[in-house]
């Protein structure tokens, strides 16, 4: 049975609740093994959340790669506004993970071409349970973890898509200069060929050398 819709129920009751502005935030990439961590981010406010959402949007892990570049102008064009932010594999090694993806949310943040007065309040719905984005936040600014956020929130499955279209555009260009690690088809993920690979001509800048060793990552 096909997994429901996602809908647009939380962000009304943030907004209704008080809130200037909701943004969906989703990642891409966090079990890759090659290439940056994606954070994609989505913003609404009142008058966005009247209009009918973009029809098709999912999880993007559920949406071809076809579909999700159909996608992603229509996203763009319902949301407020949209941004992704993306941190680097040697800063992955350098500062672990959950720092990585904070640090991509900021870059995303600044990103958002959107403006929100003095005061204002802000939430973040952010997919998952564990709140890796609190602590680098500015004042004004609440997150809300959601688990599943990315298959029931518009928004968080809205950033979701765009993220994931810009980092495959990404690791489709790195292929086209290293091809033998397959990355136009695994996008950095951990594949036996993709590994393999490294085995047989050794590790680049893109790759995350800590993560190298652990061959439970599925893409």
């Amino acid at each position: 049975m096909a997994p429901p819709e996602p809908n647009l129920d939380l962000e009304r009751q943030l907004l209704n609740s008080g809130f200037d502005l909701v943004i969906g935030c989703d990642e891409v990439g966090r079990g890759a093994i090659a290439g940056p961590v994606a954070v994609g981010l989505c913003a609404v406010d009142r008058s966005r959340v009247e209009l009918i959402p973009p029809n098709g949007v999912r999880d993007s892990k559920l949406l071809s790669p076809q579909k999700r570049q159909a996608l992603y102008p229509v996203v763009q064009s319902w949301a407020l506004a949209c941004s992704v932010g993306m941190i680097d594999a040697k800063r992955i090694d350098e500062v672990g993970i959950n720092q990585a993806l904070a640090e991509a949310a900021l870059v995303a943040i600044a990103g958002l071409n959107v403006e929100w007065g003095e005061p204002s309040k802000v939430a973040v719905i952010l997919d998952g349970k564990h709140d890796w984005l609190s602590s680098m936040l500015a004042t004004g600014i609440s997150v809300q973890t959601k688990v599943k956020a990315d298959r029931e929130c518009v928004s968080v499955a809205a950033a979701s898509v765009i993220a994931k279209v810009d980092r495959d555009k990404l690791m489709i260009l790195e292929h086209s200069r290293q091809p033998e690690y397959g990355w136009q088809s695994n996008k950095g993920y951990g594949s036996k060929a993709h590994f393999d690979a490294i085995e047989r001509v050794g590790s680049t800048d893109l790759h995350r050398l800590t993560w190298i060793g652990n061959r439970d990552l599925h893409s």
